[in-house]
């Protein structure tokens, strides 16, 4: 959407190393040690000082970084969980990359990669296909909240844990079809947890509809969603249905790989 990237692209493979490079560097701050320098990050990181300066200022853009008023820099929320999903979970990016790049091919819309995080769930991956809408927001490295959006929500309802932590009264609404009412959002997670996959239209973005599933690990608890999304009037009829069948499916053998893994 935002982003184009194609599977070998030399651009994508560098957006990805940018991603990969900046949640090093997040990962260098935690309770320990919550405020670094530039010259102290650039020695702990191993990384050129111009690259360290350029990703913290990126960092900063988004909300993730401040900068102290002796100019060090220190963690503006608790991200440090993203960090350390979108690096652990580079197993699933792997496993993921060719029932993305199958999604995105057969039906033209952007196929999505997401995990959870502390505070919503982190996009780690994308595939553009070749009717895909031009979307701000939706990039690698974005965070998103649980309640709105097919792979979000698909996470939220196939687990308890983050139903507990995230389901409350004050829950914002991101459009005017966003749901923030306990007790239709519950319900809401119910069917779909039962269905085995989430279908949005226009909760997250106006005009944009998305179908995910969830993918599972050995224990069965949530690590990932797979998911597609596009113009919501391509999701209807038997275009839906077969979207719905394919998401579903990858869903379930990426699942099947996963849990097929060795325990790290």
């Amino acid at each position: 959407m935002a982003v184009p990237i194609e599977p070998e692209a030399a651009g994508g493979r560098d957006i990805v190393g940018a991603v990969l490079k900046a949640c090093a560097l997040l990962e260098k701050f935690g309770a320990d040690r919550p405020v670094w320098t530039l010259n102290e990050l650039t020695s702990a990181s191993g990384m050129n000082k111009t690259t360290v300066y350029r990703l913290m200022a990126t960092l900063i853009h988004a909300g993730w970084v401040d900068r102290t008023a002796e100019g060090a820099y220190r963690i503006a929320m608790p991200v440090f969980e993203i960090g350390s999903a979108a690096l652990s979970k580079l197993d699933i990016r792997a496993a993921a990359k060719p029932f993305m790049a199958e999604l995105a091919a057969t039906f033209g819309n952007t196929a999505y990669l997401m995990v959870p995080a502390e505070q919503g769930a982190v996009c780690i991956d994308l595939l553009e296909g070749r009717n895909s809408l031009v979307v701000a927001g939706i990039n690698i490295g974005s965070v998103m909240p649980y309640h709105a959006a097919a792979g979000p929500v698909v996470m939220l309802a196939h687990s308890k844990v983050l139903r507990d932590k995230w389901i409350t009264t004050d829950l914002p609404a991101i459009t005017d079809r966003t749901i923030t009412d306990v007790d239709q959002l519950v319900e809401h997670l119910d069917a779909i947890a039962q269905a085995g996959y989430s279908l949005s239209n226009s909760d997250y973005l106006p005009g944009v509809a998305a179908v995910g599933a969830p993918i599972l690990g050995k224990d069965g608890s949530v690590v990932a969603s797979i998911s597609v999304g596009g113009r919501a009037e391509e999701f209807e009829g038997d275009a839906l249905a077969e979207m719905i069948a394919q998401v579903c499916d990858a869903g379930a053998r990426i699942t099947r790989i996963m849990q097929a893994l060795p325990r790290g």
